[in-house]
């Protein structure tokens, strides 16, 4: 056995990230339920204190670990079919918050990236950070014509650092790939290799620009939602200079300021915003959590940091919206079946346990009080529940559960009687017409015309030679069957391997009878006659096995169609 070879130089790092496998036990990877690893826990409630001491402590060592495995625990808070929901919530909560790096190397990265002076990019640039991640801090400052904006600036070094971590993970995954059940079944380095791919893109800030742009554009018909605006030209892979959006967190509002707001109407148009982005759009904000959703000083709602998107394919689109619809109504079984469109079952698939139990979580919020319908967390039920049940869903449902997740505590920060049912039942009819009409688009239509054209010009053609081999009575349909010539081939071997028997046994019982019959001619001492049917009997059983055994056995050996 071929252990993956460790390099030397992360020995360190290979230790720290040894100490997280005392939170992956094998009742967690095995698909333990929730409610068995955690009797106190209620999901409805999203109470902090409400999450086990032992979730909220893996999301505090991934914290400590540094930016990769803060990225690490987003992805597997993603991740419902490999983790319970209480531990879900905690990595949903991750906070991203450490000391500012010195302005000084804020100037230089900043300078270096523009290719100027800092002084003379800008009017004025303020040295203490709005805020400091693992990946970036943001500066308030303005530009030359007075505009405010801000400047998110990567953390020196921290692309080099992610590299090296990735690597030393890498190996780990291989490792336990190769020689654990959990490897083998969850995959591992297919897992790592998602998280690659959103982390280089995180890194890159021009992506993060045209993020803004998108998004922004598509949510332009919301007049309470705002997406700041990138400044292109002050954009690079390391500093993204946007549009400065003054306000504070939705989480942060006091009592007071609350009773001053319309929270109503802003939770049920940002919700109406996120589905549209789900199921029209197919590009979304995928990490809407409070501290990324802003209440501005004109009462509107700006959704910041969009380094982190999801991306829904139209397919993928029209099956989540069904989904979503059968579990805003409450059916069970529906749910169930379309769950399982969505995915692809493995080999331990279970089917009467999956459909049982997805149709027993839906069901389960029928009636339920709105403070206990949380959408986001039937949808993440529903990963897990297929996961354990062997039904591999798409990546895509599960983040889309947890933008759903962080979007009903938003939401319910606004308005406390938020009914996202209701919410997704009310907007279904114009996201159906919304999805309509993006299909009417002019490239679509375009298409579809180009393909009537070749029917319509084909079409005669076609007709008159069915009509032509009509009129001659040369009409033909080609009907792809069984093979009737070799079917008739073995009835009739059968039939003839009966008939012979039939034949011996008529032989055997003749010689018997004959037996009785005093001769004079005898062989062996016994009536002549009766032995020479036995003999021939014998004969005709050896020359019929000899056939039985040899036929047989050539037909194994006979390779099969192809």
């Amino acid at each position: 056995m071929i252990l993956p070879s460790l390099a030397p130089r992360h020995l360190k790092r290979y230790k720290e990230i040894g100490r997280l496998l005392r939170y992956f036990r094998a009742d967690i990877w095995k698909g333990a339920q929730a409610s068995d690893l955690f009797a106190d826990f209620d999901a409805s409630d999203p109470d902090v204190a409400q999450v086990p001491p032992e979730a909220e402590q893996l999301a505090a060592d991934l914290e400590a670990l540094g930016p990769t495995f803060i990225k690490l625990g987003q992805l597997l808070s993603t991740r419902a079919d490999l983790l319970p929901l209480p531990y879900l919530k905690a990595l949903t909560r991750l906070q991203d918050r450490i000391a500012p790096f010195p302005f000084a190397e804020d100037e230089t990265i900043v300078s270096t990236e523009l290719g100027v002076r800092l002084s003379k990019a800008f009017l004025s640039f303020e040295e203490t950070p709005l805020a400091a991640a693992s990946l970036a801090q943001v500066h308030r400052a303005a530009l030359r014509d007075g505009r405010p904006v801000a400047v998110k600036v990567q953390r020196p070094g921290v692309r080099e650092q992610i590299l090296e971590d990735l690597e030393a993970l890498a190996v780990l995954a291989d490792l336990f790939d190769r020689y654990t059940e959990a490897g083998t079944r969850y995959e591992f380095g297919r897992l790592l290799d998602e998280m690659r791919t959103g982390l280089v893109a995180e890194l890159d800030y021009r992506r993060e620009a045209q993020n803004l742009v998108e998004v922004g554009a598509n949510l332009r018909g919301f007049e309470r939602i705002v997406v700041p605006v990138p400044v292109v030209d002050y954009t690079t892979s390391r500093v993204l200079t946007m549009e400065l959006i003054r306000g504070r967190k939705v989480t942060a509002l006091s009592p007071l300021a609350r009773l001053e707001i319309d929270g109503a109407v802003l939770a049920e148009e940002l919700f109406s915003a996120y589905l549209k982005q789900f199921l029209v759009d197919g590009l979304f904000h995928a990490d809407p959590h409070p501290g990324n959703v802003f209440l501005t000083d004109d009462g509107r709602l700006a959704l910041l940091d969009l380094g982190m998107v999801g991306r829904i394919a139209p397919r993928l689109q029209e099956g989540l919206l069904k989904l979503l619809l059968a579990v805003a109504e409450g059916q069970g079984e529906r749910a169930a079946d379309l769950a399982f469109q969505l995915g692809h079952p493995t080999g331990s698939f279970d089917e009467p346990e999956f459909r049982r139990r997805i149709a027993s979580q839906v069901m389960h919020y029928q009636g339920a009080r709105v403070e206990q319908i949380e959408v986001g967390q039937i949808m993440l039920e529903i990963s897990r529940t297929a996961g354990e049940t062997g039904v591999q869903l798409p990546h895509e449902l599960a983040l889309l559960g947890k933008a759903l997740l962080n979007l009903d505590q938003v939401g319910r920060t606004l308005d406390p009687q938020l009914d996202p049912n209701a919410t997704v039942r009310k907007h279904a009819m114009e996201l159906l017409r919304q999805r309509m009409w993006k299909s009417a688009s002019p490239g679509h239509l375009l298409a579809a015309a180009m393909e009537a054209k070749e029917f319509v010009e084909q079409l005669p053609g076609r007709v008159n030679r069915i009509l032509g081999r009509i009129a001659d009575n040369d009409l033909r349909v080609k009907v792809d069957t069984i093979d009737e010539t070799r079917l008739m081939e073995g009835f009739q071997k059968v039939a003839n391997r009966i008939t012979t028997g039939l034949i011996l046994a008529a032989l055997i019982v003749g010689a018997a009878m004959l037996m009785r019959v005093e001769t004079s001619f005898r062989i062996l001492g016994y009536p002549g006659l009766a032995m020479l049917l036995f003999l021939a009997a014998a004969g005709g059983g050896c020359a019929l096995l000899f056939n039985i055994v040899w036929n047989d056995e050539r037909g194994r050996k006979k390779p099969g169609p192809r």
